[in-house]
Formats: C-alpha cells, sequence, structure tokens
C-alpha cells in the first residue's frame, strides 16, 4: 500500500509529467506527497574530486549560484505543491544541495519516511544508456523501498 511518496523534481517538462502521474496515484491511494528538488553543488563532486578539492570559485560568485538555486528550488516546488492543492492530495516540498542527486533522493526518502519513490525517467537506451546512466536509474538499483519508474508521456 502506497501512504507516503517521495517524488523527485527538477522543473523539466519530464518531471512535470511525472508529478501528475504521482498526484493521480497518490489520491487514488489517499497518499501523501513529498516534492524533493536538488539543488546542483558548484563545489564538485566528491568522488572525482583531485585531491579531494571540489571546484574553486569567487566566493561572491558561488553565494550568486547558491541564491539563485535557491529561488528556482522554491520555485520549482511551490508549482508542484499548486498542483497538489489543486489536486486535493497532502503534500509538502524539501530541497538540499548535493552533488550526488541519487544519493540526496535516497538519504530524503528515508529521513522523510517515504515507503515509495516516484521518478521520471528519460528512457535512454542502448548505448546512451550505457554510458550516460541516470540518477533514476541510480536510485532504482539502490533504494530500500519501490521505486516507480514514469516513462516520457510520448513514449
Amino acid at each position: 500500500m502506497v501512504r507516503h511518496l517521495l517524488v523527485p523534481i527538477d522543473g523539466s517538462d519530464l518531471t512535470a509529467g511525472a508529478v501528475s502521474e504521482a498526484l493521480a496515484l497518490a489520491k487514488q491511494c489517499g497518499a501523501r506527497v513529498s516534492f524533493f528538488h536538488v539543488q546542483p553543488s558548484y563545489y564538485g563532486r566528491p568522488d572525482v574530486a583531485i585531491y579531494g578539492e571540489g571546484l574553486v570559485l569567487d566566493p561572491a560568485l558561488s553565494e550568486q549560484f547558491s541564491q539563485a538555486n535557491a529561488r528556482l528550488a522554491r520555485s520549482i516546488l511551490a508549482q508542484a505543491l499548486e498542483q497538489a492543492r489543486s489536486a486535493g492530495v497532502e503534500a509538502s516540498g524539501d530541497t538540499c544541495v548535493s552533488a550526488l542527486v541519487h544519493e540526496a533522493i535516497l538519504e530524503a526518502a528515508e529521513r522523510l519516511k517515504c515507503d515509495w519513490i516516484a521518478m521520471a525517467s528519460h528512457g535512454r537506451r542502448g548505448l546512451a544508456g550505457l554510458l550516460i546512466g541516470s540518477e533514476t536509474q541510480r536510485v532504482l538499483t539502490q533504494a530500500r523501498c519501490p521505486v516507480l519508474v514514469i516513462p516520457p508521456a510520448d513514449r
């Protein structure tokens, strides 16, 4: 039974479709939804940084990036929360800054005590899927709860 869905969103058309599908499922099941947006970290990914150092930016520029990303996160979450309100689904929004999106999603699912994750997939196949991979694929293979993968609407 679905009681609490985590829905990672990035503001793209792809995740907009996933939001609609997740809200329909939540409404049908009487579940609540937690929307989650991961803001990029401009200090680099810790697993590929040279000598443990991330990207070095002017502190003022770094602060501008951080503020812009925080504003974008608030906007993306507000839009999803408005959709949930219109659909009559209980919802909340959360965000964090991380260079490792899939890990942030998995941590949020545990921290928020979600019993399902519902997320979009780009639907990459073949060599592109193998080389590029996806956050959805990483979440799918590492999640401790069920993951509902929502394909693009045009498939």
